[in-house]
């Protein structure tokens, strides 16, 4: 885990007068290591960046409390709601900050600046009080309002205010933005509302995110929060920033990606009883893999080391398709992998209006396992051919803010979807280097060890995670293999360009692997086993290659 530090009293001001034990809100989590002084290079981690239409923006981590509740939200712990301190000459606040206290503080928001071209900021005409707390029963520090700013016309809002008496905010306090330099957000994670689950009808505090992302999007995340009183549905009161000028220069250059490989990039334990190994691509084809074609099935042809002889482009039309050596030991000697010559690819993206760095690291295995699951009672059940496929992409993404190079969240992959885990969540070796566990010849990837069921009640796939000497540190061994932003710098290799299934389709009959697997359950179990097995997804259910890396959504959209 990170470093964890009391917040200063300014901060932490009478916010736990109503409880005796602390909460998480009441310490500030830091990466265990501080920051390395990144490799000079354009705007990356210089704490501004320009916008376009006369708007700067810089990032701020420092709050003042201005109101806190003690119930209700996430865990029923209530939540804090924050103004950014220590803002820079020239600097205005565009929204305050707010987060729940079922979790360590670590938060920040965009302050504004107008180089005074064309008027990008104003202050607001006046405020609407949107919610304030001198009618409810939760327990809380005082009373809390909460505003929304007016703005002039061509204006947009950008934050609310929150106050802790009834005065109008000064008008001062704020800046609202031109409209031409915001965009459209949406409601994400839920921070607070007086009850202990979110009612859609009700009060409720959420985060905001661009409503599209992508490595194309301009759209700009600010940080602040939104109040809606009728739902997540209802068109959002306020909106985000935009990098209308379509500003890449915060993005790192080679170095400074080369910086934070070393700085943040993913050990990765393997469990005890892992069969099957990632290994580099190059290996995975030096070791005898094949590219089939339609129709001409009996002549398969041996890969060329660097993927040179593959079909480039097109789309997954079942044209092609990879797989083993057809010499029997060399294909059970190259179903394990080979970890001494495992490899990492990584594509390198803009995200969020590029005032975050996306790292996605991506891994290869020859061979993906037979799925194992949990039936009731019954902790350990094979599923025979289920979940068995040549050809296996795995990653991570590592997010990072362009301000100051600082680690925010972690995506994992996990099998057809993956979750995004916040910088205080993760587990962190040898410095600021995340940790990151395959399950069991699945190789989804987790932040913690243990068991994770994929299904629903007792029965479910089997996602087993564990620490053994098999374990793989992605910073030793990488390649930059996309970022499209440099261009010419980075020359992607053409087993990239190949399109098709990186294993082969074969079919086999469900209802015969199911039957075989209730054989060995109890009566009861039978049935609900096999409504499980049936709603499983066709990745886990066929025996069939993925496509690679530059053929899923998230190398151009966000991790969903």
């Amino acid at each position: 885990m990170g470093n964890r530090h009391i917040l200063p009293s300014s901060t932490t001001n009478n916010l736990s007068n109503k409880r005796s034990e602390a909460l998480p809100i009441e310490t500030k989590f830091r990466l265990p290591s501080p920051l390395p002084v990144w490799p000079k290079g354009q705007g990356f981690a210089s704490g501004i960046m320009d916008l376009g239409g006369g708007l700067h923006v810089c990032q701020i981590s420092t709050f003042d409390k201005v109101w806190a509740t003690h119930e209700g939200g996430p865990d029923n712990l209530g939540a804090t709601f924050f103004e950014p301190s220590r803002i820079p000459d020239g600097f205005s606040m565009l929204g305050c900050y707010s987060q729940p206290n079922n979790k360590p503080f670590f938060g920040w928001v965009l302050v504004g600046k107008d180089d005074g071209s064309s008027g990008a900021l104003r202050k607001p005409l006046d405020y609407t009080l949107i919610w304030s707390s001198e009618s409810s029963e939760i327990k809380r520090d005082g009373n809390g309002y909460v505003w929304l700013p007016i703005p002039p016309e061509g204006y947009k809002a950008i934050g609310h205010v929150v106050t802790n008496s009834p005065q109008k905010p000064f008008l001062d306090k704020i800046r609202c933005v031109r409209a031409d330099l915001t965009d459209q957000c949406e409601a994400d994670s839920w921070i607070w509302g007086p009850g202990k689950a979110n009612n859609a009808n009700g009060f409720n505090v959420y985060d905001v995110r661009p409503s599209i992302r992508g490595v194309n999007a301009l759209a700009v995340s600010v940080g602040t929060f939104v109040v809606q009183l009728g739902g997540t549905a209802c068109p959002l009161s306020i909106a985000c920033l935009k990098n209308a000028k379509s500003n890449l220069s915060s993005m790192p250059n080679l170095m400074q990606i080369d910086a934070l490989m070393r700085a943040y990039s993913p050990w990765v334990y393997f469990h005890p009883d892992e069969e099957f190994l990632p290994s580099s691509v190059r290996w995975f084809f030096e070791n005898g893999a094949l590219l089939y074609s339609r129709g001409e099935e009996s002549k398969p042809v041996p890969i060329e080391p660097n993927g040179s002889n593959l079909p480039q482009g097109g789309s997954n039309d079942g044209a092609y398709w990879l797989d083993l050596p057809v010499d029997a030991g060399a294909k059970e000697r190259v179903k394990k992998g080979d970890l001494g010559s495992s490899q990492v690819y990584v594509h390198v993206k803009p995200m969020l209006g590029a005032s975050f760095t996306d790292l996605a690291i991506w891994m290869f295995y020859p061979f993906n396992g037979s799925a194992k699951a949990k039936v009731g009672i019954v902790n350990h059940v094979s599923l025979g051919k289920i979940g068995k496929h040549v050809g296996d992409w795995e990653h991570v993404t590592l997010r990072v803010s362009n301000f100051n190079g600082e680690l925010q969240r972690v995506y994992f992959s996990e099998h057809s979807g993956g979750t995004w885990v916040e910088a205080y969540e993760l587990e962190f070796q040898d410095g600021n280097k995340i940790v990151a566990y395959a399950s069991l010849q699945g190789h989804a990837l987790y932040p913690k060890a243990g068991l994770v069921l994929q299904g629903s009640g007792a029965i479910g796939i089997r996602n087993d995670m564990g620490k053994s000497k098999m374990m793989m540190d992605t910073g030793g061994s990488y390649a930059v293999v996309a970022a499209e932003y440099l261009g010419s710098a980075i020359i992607e290799p053409a087993w990239l360009k190949y399109c098709r299934k990186w294993g082969p389709k074969i079919s086999y009959d469900i209802a015969d692997e199911i039957r075989k697997v209730e054989r060995a359950l109890p009566g009861p179990l039978k049935s609900a086993f096999n409504r499980f097995v049936r709603c499983l997804p066709n990745e886990v259910l066929g025996e069939e290659g993925p496509t690679g890396p530059n053929m899923k959504n998230n190398w151009t959209q966000d991790e969903v």
